[in-house]
């Protein structure tokens, strides 16, 4: 055993004499976007370390696996185990070897067990970085769909406006609409003048929702914490945090410690959010009441209530870990929930705008035919 990792680590050695730059850039850009790729490769380094072998030695091993046995140095995985381990032979820790390779947030709580159990650390971190993928698709579900039939909508509306009206009205140019008659005429003129606004009108939103949900703060953004999308983004960034802070603190980091920690990878939004709640940690608070005298609702009023029982608890770090596991798994099957309501209501509004336009349209052929009656 001792002489394969010897030749193993002679492979690595060498690869990490040769490291390209254009290639190591090219490999930073596929490891640092696969999220899947990077946990796969710190399970493999945790099982490793679990069974003794050193983080070199690890490495060591998942690089001549990654290289075909040396033969192939140039594979993205392969290059960055290289630079990670020319990085510990500089005497870097493995958090600071992981710069430009994985986003600050997974290297903060990597940072807790490179002085202590870095074993632990990774299998934490995956397990954070996991909760929070699990959120994103039934965020987007909820979004995206409703949005679709929406479009659609619009689409719908453009086209009767366009295509269906015009030639009703050029048949009876002397009629006075009436009714909902007179509210798809309306409706026709408008979008045929303007039309881009009906067109550019939701994407510009979203994209301005986009652009502002991270940074827009204040008591106004609470009340909008309320109702999708900010409910949703709000949900996410409460369990992201609560799950990364569930690990520091289970790390063996302080709770006023690794609130800072986290301050420093914070968009505007959480980091009012943890400078209002360190405000009331620093004058004795726990947790929870600190999260509670924010007035910020965040992340939930119900872990508030519950985190201002736990902080006061012996094993608050057991705690405070199965109380952000519990909420992962309640939140994805609310969201889902919320998703199937809003994917209902976008349908029935779908709905309701073809019955609209169709009993319209039936109306103008009334009033078109009553028209030419009387004109007889």
């Amino acid at each position: 055993m001792a002489e394969d990792i010897k030749k193993k680590s002679k492979s690595l050695q060498k690869a990490m004499m040769k490291l390209n730059i254009i290639e190591e850039y090219y490999a930073k850009m596929i490891i640092q976007f696969s999220n899947k790729t990077r946990l796969k490769l710190y399970r493999k380094i945790a099982s490793l370390m679990k069974n003794r072998f050193s983080l070199m030695d690890a490495l060591d091993m998942l690089h001549d696996t990654a290289s075909n046995g040396g033969k192939n140095p140039g594979e993205p995985l392969a290059i960055a185990i290289a630079s990670w381990g020319r990085a510990l032979n500089n005497g870097k820790t493995f958090s600071d070897a992981l710069k430009g390779w994985a986003p600050a947030r997974e290297r903060l709580m990597l940072s807790v067990g490179d002085v202590s159990d870095l074993e632990s650390a990774l299998l934490n971190l995956i397990k954070v970085t996991e909760g929070s993928t699990k959120m994103i698709r039934p965020i987007v579900g909820a979004i995206a769909y409703p949005s679709f039939l929406v479009m659609m909508s619009v689409l719908i509306i453009y086209a009767i406006g366009v295509y269906m009206v015009p030639p009703m009205i050029d048949a009876a140019p002397n009629v006075v609409w009436r009714g909902m008659a007179r509210d798809l005429v309306n409706l026709s003129d408008w979008i045929k003048d303007n039309w881009a606004i009906a067109f550019a009108s939701l994407p510009i939103a979203m994209a301005i929702i986009y652009f502002t949900i991270g940074i827009w703060t204040g008591k106004i953004r609470v009340y909008f914490d309320a109702v999708p999308p900010w409910s949703l983004y709000k949900v996410f960034t409460g369990i992201s945090w609560l799950l990364a802070l569930s690990a520091l603190v289970k790390g063996g980091t302080p709770v006023s410690t690794a609130m800072r920690a986290l301050r420093r990878d914070a968009n505007r939004y959480l980091r009012e959010r943890i400078d209002k709640t360190l405000v009331f940690i620093n004058n004795g608070d726990n947790l929870g009441q600190a999260l509670d005298k924010t007035g910020l609702k965040f992340p939930d009023p119900e872990i508030i209530g519950d985190l201002k029982i736990y902080s006061e608890l012996d094993n608050f770090e057991e705690a405070l870990d199965n109380l952000a596991n519990d909420w992962l798994e309640e939140s994805v099957y609310m969201i889902e929930e919320k998703a199937g309501l809003l994917n209902m209501v976008a349908l029935l509004s779908i709905g309701a705008v073809i019955a609209w336009a169709v009993m319209g349209t039936f109306e103008m052929q009334d009033q078109i035919t009553s028209s030419m009656g009387s004109g007889a």
